[in-house]
């Protein structure tokens, strides 16, 4: 007969205090990372701005009841919604994520850790909106990018060395985990009540990664950031009504994280907490597409000029690619919808070549009825280069390296275009900022007049300025 298992609590779970002990003790120090936090916080919201433009995305947005305004709530940038702050974080996760154009993180697992603003907004405006009809001070913008670098940070360094695709879960239990840490210690959250929200946070139903894959690649990979970050914010608000935590959360044998959902393997952080993610973060720059396949894209806007004439002539198009891109987008026979192309490495080369540029309208369906471009992934083959897999893994490096080649059939080819760091990578920073203040333009315009255009980007030009706004008269800035 087996010995019972003891009923005494233990002490929590070493991941618990480390996350807490950083999100409410570290003071971030590094100017990179707020430097690159002001430009993850425009282009996100930018990325939020363009999505507005899909109906597929809109239906989801606003109160649960229509019509209903929450007094002194969070309002959702370009929208005249203002919603408690639970609803408006998925209002504005949804619409960062929809259309795949914010940042990303490629390590053991992956993710878009800009995902975590929709809790962090929204809590950061609620919570300042209130604070004003109290007669208080409100939150800043620098308090916004300081919940951006700890959220990034939490959710980056633990895709380190975790990878839970392979027990096929999905990335977004990494954002559930990184905003219920940043939105507890927003509210004013103790050390105590930081660890019991994150426990609560793990041990959430967590949600399966089939729906980022064939057959079954569709929409809810564009609102699952959106449920996770607002989840957060829910645990967060009960946490801090006194709900409890559970200390072994993670440890638990047969009943915890570890044993049930994760092969009873160790969570492990894979280096200190600080500021590393965002540094390094990688941009979405020039393509809404999946980040594995950000630089077979560019290849292909390279030799289109060389092939667009000849798209009858070719052979075969060869991409040269890491492991991780195989495992994730190499997507062969029907395509469904836009979440299906814009997950298919060869989808996105193929309209790279024939159009000479990637666009959201791209995986649309009416653009997707072109003949040539299932022709052209008809004739493609995807091989994997042991050289770009070790880079790629490289913390060093961090690579996500492409290469192609078009062979036509009179035996010639053209050259083999290589691109190993794509243009949002930290090694092409000074390359990419230009381009992303080109992008946020861009999108600013797509919903807002000149004037007001005009005003958010001269309170955003200003990094000093910005960071001492308050994040109501920030947020309004962008009110529809």
């Amino acid at each position: 007969m087996s010995a019972p298992i003891s009923n005494i609590r233990p002490e929590p779970d070493a991941l618990l205090v480390d996350i807490a002990d950083y999100v409410l003790s570290t003071q971030v120090d590094s100017t990179e990372a707020y430097d690159t936090a002001r430009y993850c916080l425009l282009d996100t919201l930018g990325c939020g701005l363009e999505a507005l433009e899909y109906p597929a995305c809109t239906k989801l947005l606003g109160p649960i009841v229509p019509g209903t305004v929450v007094p002194n709530g969070a309002k959702v940038p370009g929208t005249p919604y203002q919603l408690d702050p639970v609803q408006a974080a998925f209002n504005i996760g949804t619409m960062i994520r929809w259309l795949d154009f914010n940042d990303t993180w490629l390590a053991a697992e992956w993710g878009h850790p800009s995902d975590n603003l929709g809790g962090i907004l929204a809590t950061a405006d609620w919570l300042s909106r209130t604070r004003v009809a109290r007669g208080l001070a409100p939150l800043t913008v620098r308090d916004v990018l300081t919940a951006m670098i700890k959220a990034h940070e939490i959710q980056g360094v633990l895709a380190l060395e975790n990878s839970f695709n392979r027990v096929g879960l999905d990335h977004v239990v990494l954002v559930k985990v990184a905003s219920t840490a940043v939105v507890t210690a927003m509210m004013g959250g103790t050390r105590d009540e930081v660890i019991d929200a994150v426990s609560n946070a793990w041990i959430d139903g967590q949600s399966l990664r089939t729906y980022r894959h064939a057959p079954n690649a569709g929409s809810r990979k564009s609102w699952a950031a959106g449920d996770a970050t607002s989840r957060a914010v829910r645990i967060a608000w009960m946490t801090l009504r006194g709900e409890m935590g559970y200390p072994s959360a993670l440890s638990a044998k047969t009943w915890g994280f570890q044993d049930v959902l994760f092969k009873g393997q160790p969570l492990v952080l894979g280096r200190p907490l600080g500021s590393y993610v965002m540094e390094n973060v990688l941009f979405k720059i020039s393509f809404p597409a999946e980040f594995h396949a950000q630089t077979a894209v560019e290849c292909a806007l390279v030799l289109h000029p060389l092939v667009k004439h000849r798209l009858e002539d070719i052979e075969k198009v060869t991409i040269t690619t890491h492991e991780s891109a195989i495992r994730i987008i190499d997507k062969r026979g029907p395509l469904h919808n836009p979440a299906d192309r814009d997950h298919c490495i060869q989808y996105m080369t193929a309209v790279g070549l024939i159009k000479g540029n990637l666009v959201a309208a791209d995986y649309e369906d009416g653009v997707a009825a072109d003949p040539r471009i299932d022709a052209l992934r008809d004739r493609m083959e995807i091989v994997e280069e042991p050289r770009y897999t070790r880079d790629y893994l490289d913390p060093a490096k961090r690579s996500i390296a492409n290469a192609v080649q078009v062979t036509f059939k009179d035996g010639t080819s053209t050259q083999q275009v290589e691109v190993e760091y794509p243009v949002g990578h930290r090694r092409r920073r000074a390359e990419g900022y230009p381009l992303l203040d080109a992008k946020f333009a861009v999108n600013l315009a797509r919903r807002f007049a000149p004037k007001q255009q005009r005003l958010i980007r001269e309170a955003c030009a200003d990094a000093g300025k910005l960071q001492s706004m308050p994040v109501d008269q920030f947020v309004d800035l962008f009110s529809a």
